[in-house]
């Protein structure tokens, strides 16, 4: 899978995309939709489609797809190749959405929750099969929130298509496996060649399983959150574990207008602006290597 294009620039979006076999602009097809990545507050979430002919449907369930989370690595590796093998009547198409577009739709003027995202997600795979010329006849998708307000939101936005939402459906419905072990593929991937744009002393990437109750997570935020600048743009900052985090290990911010003293300390701003062993155990961030700033001794 070729994640290029997420490596050169990881802040965004970026989809991929399968060839879209002939068969399956001819023929009805089945389309399932599935994500890699909801929960963790380390890296991007993974969105995906299947999708293949009804009359081909027999031979994606001989493949034994099943729920990525039941897989091991190498076996959801194994299937994604049978499946680009198969190319002839399997398609699939996914969106990565960076940790940095997750937290700033959902922490911006305008809020943009995480589901709301996830069902435009979708919709919007969906779409995109659409525009492909893709002969879509059938979508089976996992629910993200009540199934019957997602079925009824895609129904209403796809009329001309029998659309089935259920919990579980990864479990359920084997085109819906087939787009979660493309997801979950796509997400270890981009994990595992994550390009880090902060310059991080002694980057650790044993992340431990990214999720906000991992104490090896914690413990990698921990020691990877500039006390002034935050975390680097791998971590989801709208998660409460990261909110937490900055909250004792990063300093606060102090307005012109707040009542703060005259007494300067570790828990002021201005005393990373003057050299100290404090402020010499670190580099300084990109922001200042970028723009060739340097720490002044006397203000």
């Amino acid at each position: 899978m070729d994640l290029s294009e997420l490596e050169r620039d990881n802040t965004g979006r970026c989809r991929l995309s399968s060839p879209v076999p002939p068969v399956c602009l001819k023929e009805p097809c089945v389309l399932g939709v599935d994500e890699a990545g909801r929960g963790p507050v380390l890296g991007p979430m993974v969105y995906a489609i299947c999708y293949c002919p009804l009359s081909r449907l027999e031979d994606l369930e001989a493949l034994k797809v099943a729920d990525s989370k039941t897989l091991s690595e190498s076996e959801r590796d194994r299937l994604f190749a049978k499946m680009e093998e198969d190319g002839d009547f399997v398609g699939w198409a996914l969106d990565v959405l960076s940790p940095n577009l997750i937290s700033t739709s959902m922490l911006g003027r305008v809020k943009y929750n995480l589901n709301a995202l996830s069902h435009d997600t979708a919709t919007g795979l969906v779409q995109f099969a659409l525009d492909q010329g893709v002969n879509v006849a059938q979508v089976f998708v996992d629910t993200v929130g009540l199934p019957e307000t997602y079925q009824e939101r895609l129904q209403q936005r796809f009329p001309g298509i029998e659309v089935t939402v259920k919990a579980k459906a990864d479990a359920l419905y084997p085109v819906v496996s087939a787009a979660s072990i493309c997801a979950k593929v796509a997400r270890d991937q981009a994990v595992k060649n994550w390009k880090f744009v902060e310059k991080l002393q002694d980057l650790d990437t044993d992340y431990g399983s990214g999720y906000p109750n991992d104490p090896k997570t914690k413990a990698w935020l921990r020691k990877h959150v500039d006390p002034v600048f935050g975390f680097p743009q791998f971590v989801r900052f709208s998660w409460r574990t990261a909110q937490s985090i900055l909250e004792t290990e990063a300093e606060d911010v102090k307005w012109e207008d707040s009542e703060t003293g005259d007494q300067e300390g570790p828990g002021k701003i201005k005393s990373y602006f003057s050299e100290s062993p404090q402020t010499c155990l670190r580099l300084p961030h990109r922001y200042f290597q970028e723009r060739g700033l340097e720490s002044a001794t006397v203000l």
